[in-house]
């Protein structure tokens, strides 16, 4: 698959198929949205929200979740607001998302057929990470639309003029319904 990607690439840049995205590093829309890496949100979520090349930063993840103050998510969306200037923050899960379903016991099973061992998640563990916690899910997407929201709000880091607000869209028909 990959291969044909690369092929596919040189084609698209030969015949200039990027100039319509053409745009800087600045959002337009001053807008970032945290949403899920879910595959029916690719084109949709945009698409649902008005947003074209150029209007957002877009950081998505499993679940559409900052899951400790100090993630990778929460740090994009940090750079955001100091970096390119971002006022208005967006989080928006969707409906029946995977990341409600997630647990530990399920990864640690895939985990043990695909070669990873006992000891190497022992290790893991006295490192510090607890696997329990760092691959768990959520069980209520509203709940968890409030707790990101209420992360990203009161973070040491991200000034109190910065607008969040959090959301679920269906992803089928791309509806919002606001989180309060």
């Amino acid at each position: 698959m990959i291969d044909e990607i690369i092929k596919y690439n040189k084609t698209f840049v030969a015949n200039k198929g990027y100039e319509q995205y053409v745009t800087d590093k600045y959002p337009d829309k001053k807008l970032a949205v945290l949403s899920c890496m879910d595959t029916r949100l690719t084109e949709l979520l945009p698409a649902a929200l008005g947003l074209k090349n150029g209007d957002a930063k877009v950081i998505k993840n499993a679940g559409g979740l900052v899951i400790s103050p100090f993630d990778s998510a929460m740090r994009s969306l940090i750079v955001a607001v100091y970096e390119l200037g971002v006022e208005e923050i967006m989080v928006v899960a969707h409906s029946n998302c995977g990341a409600c379903h997630m647990s530990y016991s399920h990864f640690r099973d895939e985990m043990s057929k695909r070669g990873v061992t006992d000891e190497t998640l022992d290790t893991i563990r006295h490192c510090g990470i607890d696997l329990d916690q760092w691959l768990e899910g959520f069980k209520d997407t509203p709940e968890s639309v409030h707790k990101t929201v209420a992360t990203i709000r009161t973070h040491p880091l991200m000034p109190r003029d910065i607008t969040v607000r959090g959301f679920i869209i269906d992803s089928v028909t791309g509806a919002l319904q606001e989180i309060e």
